[in-house]
């Protein structure tokens, strides 16, 4: 069966300003986000993609705009089963103005459980995921062959649910896993199982330097105690 490479989009205005943005229209690529796009051509261009599949929401596709221009060949398709988690009332929130919200210790450590006011659960997100995935696999395969490769551009929370699928791994353990803007995660499917064979590559080990003000992460970075929702802004 096909290998898919899952890239999260770039950091979005919404990273930097410690907002859960998601579906929330009008969220764009940062500076940094528009850059790191740019690099992810010369990243991928030893691999023969097949198709590239994208969320619908703008900062995927700005996301993707560069590697297309690189591949005028490489064809575009959009699913709107990878889009980000609808985090309904949610949406538009600071990161840090939820930390207080009773809900965020369920996200937190039993997230099979939660589902967020007017939006979705994160098990029928990841449910959701998994279909898309399963569903693309079996098209590609027919289309290109069992060693094809493909490309699915998407959000933090559903390509960490997938991870977490892939792994066998219950939805309560998918905080565990951490994917940074324009990170690239592949995993091969087989008849009989998944491998995960890379896991948020970036390429840059500046995610690891130790932050002072850490404690206090507006943008949502992984070195606090609990996961960033949504993803996180990366490195800074």
């Amino acid at each position: 069966m096909p290998t898919l490479i899952l890239v999260r989009h770039g950091r979005s205005t919404a990273n930097t300003a410690g907002v859960l943005a998601g579906w929330t229209p009008g969220v764009t690529l940062d500076e940094r986000g528009a850059r790191q796009a740019a690099e992810l051509p010369a990243r991928l261009a030893r691999l023969p993609l097949a198709a590239a599949v994208s969320s619908p929401l703008q900062r995927c596709q700005e996301t993707l705009a560069p590697l297309l221009a690189a591949r005028p060949g490489l064809r575009l398709h959009t699913d709107d089963r990878i889009g980000e988690c609808h985090y309904g009332d949610w949406s538009g929130r600071k990161l840090k103005e939820l930390s207080d919200e009773p809900l965020m210790a369920v996200v937190q450590q039993h997230p099979s459980a939660a589902a967020f006011p007017g939006g979705e659960s994160l098990r029928a997100m990841q449910a959701r995921a998994v279909d898309a995935v399963r569903e693309w696999n079996a098209r590609i395969e027919a289309e290109h062959g069992s060693d094809a490769i493909y490309l699915m551009c998407s959000h933090g929370d559903i390509i960490k649910s997938l991870v977490a699928d892939a792994l066998g791994l219950h939805l309560d353990l998918f905080q565990r896993i951490s994917v940074e803007p324009c990170s690239v995660t592949a995993i091969r499917y087989t008849e009989l199982r998944p491998y995960l064979v890379r896991l948020g590559d970036t390429g840059d080990f500046g995610g690891l330097e130790p932050r002072p003000d850490a404690s206090d992460d507006a943008a949502g970075g992984p070195r606090g105690p609990e996961a960033p929702v949504g993803g996180g802004a990366g490195a800074p």
